[in-house]
């Protein structure tokens, strides 16, 4: 937080024409959005949705639909039963409030499913894979993972790779090494949360913005459940991967 409240000065220092923004945490970020607000600097807010201060738009995608139907394809894979591990990313960020609350509304509709441990990863596979390590050190018996994004289910992969276990295990974000884990068959599933589409159609609609055309103030993305039978869109690196057209997401 204090990094970014220090690289948001620095920005405003520069007098851009407009900011895109992700905020690292769900409210300590607000003096700063107040502070480009006064200085006329026109904001485009995407990923994690911020309360206070004035936005062109908002731009990102509903994390907590998909995290509830990737739930549920676990624990369609999973029969309809057994314990579950949950990994949240950050606590302080909207999108693992979001996918957790999703997470856990999908338990509430299988019966059967039990979540035995719930850890906080924070979005970094080395912490995940600390956490999980810790987890299973513990003696949880676990059916499947509940993971918030790919960057921690690898570091989760990793774990139960060293411990000799396969456990059913789900992500968030359609990365690279994600798609290879699905190809290998160690990662169950995943979804096209794509930071990187939404960071493009996040500096189109401020680009538009400065251009005097109309955007309009919520932009969501369609998401899409990716694994073994249909990742072949996703198989390239980002390097590779081409934004969006504004019509076909804006309409």
């Amino acid at each position: 937080v204090a990094e970014q409240i220090a690289l948001v000065d620095q920005a405003i220092a520069t007098r851009p024409d407009a900011v895109v923004f992700v905020p690292v945490h769900l409210t300590e970020l607000d003096a700063s959005v107040l502070k480009l607000n006064a200085a006329g600097i026109p904001v485009v807010n995407y990923l994690n949705r911020l309360a206070q201060g004035r936005f062109v738009s908002y731009v990102g995608s509903d994390d907590y639909r998909l995290a509830r139907d990737v739930a549920a394809y676990l624990f369609r894979h999973m029969g309809g039963k057994g314990d579950v591990v949950m990994m949240e990313g950050v606590p302080g960020a909207v999108t693992s409030r979001e996918r957790v609350r999703g997470f856990l509304d999908a338990v509430k509709e299988w019966p059967g499913i039990r979540i035995v441990a719930t850890r906080a990863g924070d979005y970094q596979e080395a912490t995940a894979k600390k956490v999980m390590t810790e987890v299973l050190a513990g003696g949880f018996r676990m059916d499947g993972v509940l993971s918030a994004n790919d960057v921690m289910s690898l570091g989760i992969l990793s774990a139960l790779d060293a411990a000799g276990l396969r456990v059913p295990v789900i992500g968030v974000n359609a990365l690279p090494e994600a798609i290879d884990s699905i190809k290998s068959g160690r990662l169950l599933a995943t979804v096209d949360f794509d930071a990187m589409k939404i960071g493009c159609m996040a500096t189109e609609a401020a680009i538009r913005h400065l251009r005097g055309e109309a955007v309009p103030a919520e932009i969501i993305l369609p998401v899409q459940i990716v694994d073994r039978s249909n990742y072949q869109p996703w198989d390239r690196p980002l390097e590779q991967r081409e934004c969006p057209r504004w019509e076909s997401v804006v309409r």
